[in-house]
């Protein structure tokens, strides 16, 4: 049966190599794979990687989002913010000045009034700062020669994270309109879990031992016997912080360590919660969850080290059955496969949503192809509470390589560096490919370096493209839906699609499925405050 794949910019423009000797499938994991200490070294963050991009962002003398030492802010009843003092006042046209003096003397609460400010036809009244500028505005109100009164209700700008690079590079984010959405949400803790089921994540500091065999990749290069070596783990630096990460596990090589060796799983999961506004790196769509590493994807350096199992519909299974018994309340799914039906992964991702789980699934990177039925994303599309999630290009075109079919249900910003270059794809933190990936993918990073050990302690912030840089935009917003109570996986579903920004089409389109997500329309639809 074919086994599942990522559904990412590198899987689908470079080749995985085939690993034609000591695949290690079936072995003893202990044969292969040791945990052994704590690695103590920090992680390296190798900052930004761009073919033509910027370097670091200059310092700004006021971070966004700071505030002023002293401040005069208050929170009313109705939980909008005002400046406490004063009250703003439009007297009824007519009214003269000796009225409107009387009418303010008999409110006790009034210091002064002021003139009226320029470009404005209403006064601005004085009272103490101690005082209920709503109650005051609520008692002006009732008189008859006010026309209305109100606090000077606080506005300000959407919320616009201060990282290093956000502005420079994650058009995705204004695209789906998460800076308002980030405004609602607000910057308090999460109690949602969401699990990425994927190549694993860069999620903890170990060291690991493994035994490397010789092999030959697809291109017949042979590749010698690396031996027993100690492979460095770190974690990623703008995704981890303490208690973020909850029941880890690993049904590649069946423990708890469901490290990544890839990148893509890393990707993935800072697209959904990167650390946000911590002035470094990027942003993540829903950055206060918690997330549940879970492997069931097995990468080259898995099967080069001998990994006893396979990336196969039973490890998705057993990977979704997992997450939902373990707390889950989103799933996401950058993965998927063409081929016969899977009822093993149907059931499960039935089994998941009945216990309260939303699902995201990645359509598919096929369209090139001819839009062959992706399997995993097919079940989602029949079942309420599951979705399918097709990508676009920063103009918000149809992504080239996306699958486009029946069961494209929503789309969400995947990249394209087809007429966008290195601006166009997604960018986030992830293992840096050169200490890793590029050792065995002959091509996927210009030259080749030599084949070596690798390192998954070095971090960088690359660009990917694909339907799995899609899904976890919508993984993400699901959580923010969760947080704010919308608990139904059917209802998250509804409403991510009743307030989708309509593409292609009118109406529901093989290409974008219900249209955009749109992060903030889809909180303010439910009726959330802001």
């Amino acid at each position: 049966m074919p086994r599942p794949r990522p559904r990412s910019f590198f899987f689908t423009l470079a080749a995985g190599v085939a690993l034609l000797v000591a695949r290690g499938h079936g072995q003893d994991p202990g044969e292969a794979r040791t945990a052994l200490y704590p690695y103590t070294l920090p992680a390296v963050d190798r900052g930004l990687s761009m073919a033509e991009g910027p370097g670091p962002a200059g310092a700004s003398t006021l971070a966004h989002g700071a505030k002023l030492a002293v401040t005069l802010d208050r929170t009313g009843r109705s939980g909008a913010p005002y400046t406490a003092g004063r009250v703003l006042v439009k007297f009824r046209d007519g009214t003269t000045s000796a009225v409107r003096l009387n009418s303010l003397a008999r409110m006790s609460a009034v210091s002064t009034v002021s003139k009226q400010p320029s470009y404005a036809n209403f006064d601005v009244v004085r009272i103490d700062p101690n005082d209920d500028a709503e109650a005051v505005a609520e008692e002006l109100g009732r008189r008859p020669e006010v026309e209305y009164a109100q606090p000077a209700y606080r506005v300000h700008k959407a919320f616009v994270p201060n990282d290093q690079y956000y502005q420079q590079v994650q058009w995705n984010m204004p695209l789906i309109d998460m800076e308002r959405a980030w405004d609602i949400q607000g910057t308090a803790g999460s109690t949602i879990t969401v699990a990425v089921l994927d190549s694993g994540v860069a999620f903890e500091n170990k060291v690991i031992r493994f035994r490397g065999e010789a092999f030959v990749d697809d291109l017949g290069n042979v590749h010698p016997a690396l031996g027993t070596v100690d492979i460095p783990f770190a974690a990623a630096p703008d995704l981890a912080t303490a208690g973020r990460f909850v029941a880890p596990h690993d049904f590649i090589w069946d423990d708890s360590d469901p490290v990544d060796l890839d990148g893509h799983g890393t990707h993935v999961s800072g697209t959904i919660g990167e650390l946000t506004n911590n002035g470094i790196g990027l942003a993540g769509v829903a950055f206060n969850v918690k997330l549940m590493p879970i492997k069931v994807i097995d990468s080259e350096w898995d099967d080069i080290f001998g990994a006893p199992n396979a990336g196969t519909d039973e490890t998705v299974a057993r990977g979704i059955r997992y997450a939902a018994d373990n707390g889950a309340k989103v799933i996401n799914m950058s993965i998927g496969r063409t081929g016969p039906p899977s009822p093993v992964i149907e059931d499960a991702i039935k089994y998941a949503v009945g216990k309260g789980a939303f699902v995201a699934i990645a359509a598919g990177n096929d369209f090139l192809d001819g839009s062959p039925t992706d399997v995993v994303a097919e079940i989602a599309s029949r079942v309420q509470g599951a979705v399918s999630v097709a990508a676009v290009d920063r103009a918000s075109n149809h992504a080239f390589y996306s699958s486009a079919g029946t069961w494209v249900e929503i789309a969400a910003p995947g990249g394209a560096s087809r007429g966008f270059g290195s601006s166009g794809v997604i960018f986030q933190q992830t293992l840096d490919l050169a200490f890793g990936v590029c050792l065995v993918e002959p091509g996927a990073c210009g030259t080749r370096p030599s084949f070596a050990p690798p390192r998954f302690d070095v971090f960088n912030y690359f660009g990917f493209q694909g339907t799995s840089m899609a899904a976890p935009h919508v993984s993400g917003v699901a959580a923010l839906l969760m947080q704010q109570g919308i608990t139904s996986p059917a209802a998250v579903e509804a409403a991510l699609e009743r307030f989708a920004k309509d593409l292609g089409d009118p109406g529901r389109d093989n290409n974008f499925g219900f249209g955009l997500i749109q992060a903030r329309d889809t909180l303010r639809g439910l009726g959330l405050a802001k």
